[in-house]
């Protein structure tokens, strides 16, 4: 058994640092501050072909794994671009997976190429204020009006909406009263984000300025029946299957901001001298920083053993969740101890680590709690009843 990337995969990690080393600290620094779209950080990403890393070679893109998209996501937050360097292209990297998979052929080839080649921009719209992680309750509505759509509802938590030409949208075409599963009569499309009919108000948060985040207000889109990926009503399957994928990616994102923030506090402890020894040298700094070491190695494992599993074809639910739920608690803890580690410069934005710490919420937050994880293992391996 071999735990080496294989050469291939080291070039990729390699190319994905030479790009990142010409955005340096400073400019994430002044991205944070001022915030804006990284628009020539992504151009430069996609000019080399990497969005395009997961879609076929028949669509442009390069027919990867999801093992290299790991790979890439991880140097691009390892290089300190961190969640906000991540978040510009992670839609790109697999939000079209169900096109590719349920798409017809027209639509793979009008949809895959544009997103692909950095031309296009998508945004991912299925969370709602009132449903949270309960998909199955979303209100947004499709109604079928001969040859299209009328959507009207609320999303929330959207990432990148205010640069987005594009819209991966989940919504019920049929009400849920009148369907023998929760899970049937939700119908996923690809389509236009039209302005006329849909409001993005950015959300003031705490982190990753660079990258926006909305609130979506639809109000009367319409949606060409061609834009519908697969058939009527079967879209939360279609979502599922690119839920996996995305905890993968998520957890070697937040591997990499952990490792940022473990190589910035190393370096500070060997160099900051306090009582006539570096603070490094105490046992107290060393351990800590020590266990954040394991406990990354310990994520990113996992992380590998999952997109493994899913280029595979292997079942991989659990290692896909165990692999988000360790590396999001190992990048926080990393990123936390980098700040304390500092001490009080810890606290000052030029250090950089105050940033990461903010950012590395994204992943321990997001695309699901790890209190759900803990109950998805609890329930899905160890067969213990469902808690909620």
């Amino acid at each position: 058994m071999d735990f080496r990337l294989a050469p291939e995969q080291e070039a990729i990690r390699a190319a994905i640092f030479r790009i990142c080393n010409r955005f340096d600290d400073d400019y994430w620094l002044q991205r944070d501050t001022e915030g804006g779209f990284p628009e020539d950080f992504y151009t430069a990403i996609a000019q080399d072909g990497w969005v395009g890393i997961c879609i076929p070679e028949a669509y442009g893109g390069s027919g990867l794994g999801v093992t290299e998209a790991c790979i890439m996501m991880g140097a691009i937050s390892e290089s300190g671009a961190g969640m906000s360097g991540a978040s510009s292209v992670h839609i790109n990297i697999f939000g079209l997976n169900p096109v590719a998979v349920h798409g017809t052929e027209e639509q793979k080839r009008r949809m895959l190429p544009p997103m692909a080649q950095g031309k296009v921009k998508s945004c991912f719209a299925v969370t709602e204020p009132n449903t949270g992680l309960n998909t199955t309750k979303l209100k947004t509505r499709a109604q079928r009006r001969g040859d299209r759509y009328i959507v009207n509802g609320q999303k929330i938590w959207i990432s990148t909406a205010q640069v987005a030409e594009k819209v991966l949208l989940l919504a019920r075409t049929t009400p849920v009263e009148q369907v023998k599963s929760a899970t049937d009569g939700l119908s996923l499309f690809y389509t236009t984000l039209d302005r006329r009919y849909i409001e993005a108000r950015v959300i003031d948060k705490m982190g990753r300025k660079a990258v926006d985040s909305n609130a979506l207000f639809i109000d009367g889109l319409e949606v060409p029946v061609e834009d519908r990926i697969g058939e009527e009503g079967n879209g939360f399957k279609y979502i599922l299957e690119g839920m996996n994928p995305e905890r993968m990616l998520i957890a070697a994102e937040a591997v990499g901001l952990g490792r940022a923030a473990l190589k910035r506090a190393t370096r500070y402890a060997k160099e900051r001298v306090v009582f006539d020894r570096p603070i490094g040298q105490n046992q107290s700094i060393q351990h800590a920083l020590a266990k954040n070491w394991m406990e990354l190695e310990a994520a990113h494992l996992m992380t590998m053993q999952a997109a493994w599993q899913y280029d595979n074809k292997l079942p991989c639910g659990a290692a896909a969740n165990a692999a988000k739920y360790l590396a999001g608690e190992a990048g926080f803890d990393a990123c936390e101890t980098a700040v304390m580690t500092h001490g009080g410069f810890g606290y000052a934005k030029e250090y950089h680590v105050e940033r990461y710490l903010r950012e590395v919420l994204i992943p321990r937050i997001a695309p699901i709690s790890p209190q759900l994880v803990l109950c998805y293992i609890a329930e899905k391996v160890l067969g213990l009843p469902r808690s909620y």
